[in-house]
């Protein structure tokens, strides 16, 4: 995409020669804001992320996550619609234009379930959880991981398709570790780009001599499929307690029984959950066993708590 960005008049900007209004204001990170605009061109709605760029290392790194959104053709992936930089004095932000999903993320859903006193029920989660395993398949196969997996992370579509967003925190899926200054290296890396309620426990205490590869995304999807199951992922109270989340995830997780819940169902969160990652499946195992659990026709209705 090109390069060129100018705010032509109050409220517009315009990217590759075409021109956005400004709507309203999605949300912010730390150091980013998200904008819902609108194409003057087609009339159609877009997220803008406007990322701040302090230092040269910010622009690249910004230039990276627009680089791994272009990898991707996928149904499962958030498409980049266009990507440039601007120029704002002495520093600099860098501009992804994104589709706007009006459904909001995965949690978004959750969340409004959990005010009527629902949770989302097992026929509408293995489709949620096939579309989520076949976006990091993809992201897999392209020797990546996506190491920031969460339900925040996850759009809906208008049909309720699941969409994996937030690329910035990938990298390569197989990190052979070769001494404990590169181990250290990639705790302090994890620590940042990582969220800590969703992060695999090899890299809470990273091994001096060891290999990190994509099944820290298998252990986050295992996070997210029980913040389906029952609302919360099952770290992020330790986390809101102020306890160890980095001691709680070395120990077996308790999974709770529910009669909402399948015994199949239940093995594949624990197959997840394996606390040693040589152990823990790889996203085609899992795909396989997930397609045989697919219902024939998926559930309208919600299960009352």
């Amino acid at each position: 995409m090109g390069h060129a960005l100018c705010v032509c008049s109050r409220g517009t900007v315009t990217i590759d020669n075409k021109r956005y209004l400004f709507i309203q204001k999605l949300g912010e990170g730390g150091f980013s804001y998200v904008d819902l605009v609108e194409g003057l061109h087609d009339g159609h709605f877009y997220a803008l992320k406007r990322i701040l760029c302090h230092e040269q290392q910010d622009q690249e790194e910004a230039q990276r996550e627009a680089d791994m959104h272009r990898l991707f053709q996928h149904p499962n992936i958030l498409r980049l619609m266009a990507y440039c930089l601007k120029e704002r004095g002495a520093k600099h932000e860098a501009w992804l234009l994104l589709p706007f999903f009006k459904r909001g993320t995965l949690w978004n859903e959750m969340e409004r379930l959990k005010d009527q006193g629902n949770f989302l029920t097992e026929d509408q989660i293995l489709p949620l959880l096939l579309g989520i395993c076949r976006g990091l398949e993809a992201i897999h196969a392209k020797g990546y991981a996506h190491r920031d997996l969460k339900p925040t992370n996850i759009l809906l579509g208008d049909e309720g398709q699941p969409v994996l967003m937030d690329l910035g925190s990938m990298n390569q899926a197989c990190i052979q570790v070769e001494g404990s200054r590169q181990a250290l290296a990639l705790q302090d890396w994890a620590a940042q780009r990582c969220t800590i309620s969703y992060r695999a426990p090899e890299l809470f205490s990273v091994q001096s001599h060891c290999v990190i590869d994509e099944r820290t995304d298998v252990w986050s999807l295992g996070c997210v499929l029980y913040a389906m199951m029952f609302g919360e992922g099952p770290y992020d109270m330790v986390f809101q307690k102020g306890d160890s989340v980095a001691l709680a995830v070395q120990n077996e997780l308790n999974i709770p029984q529910s009669p909402r819940h399948s015994e199949a169902l239940r093995q594949l969160l624990a197959s997840m959950m394996t606390v040693d990652p040589q152990q823990r499946p790889h996203i085609p195992v899992l795909l396989s066993q997930l397609e045989a659990l697919q219902p024939s026709a998926p559930g309208q209705h919600t299960t009352q708590i």
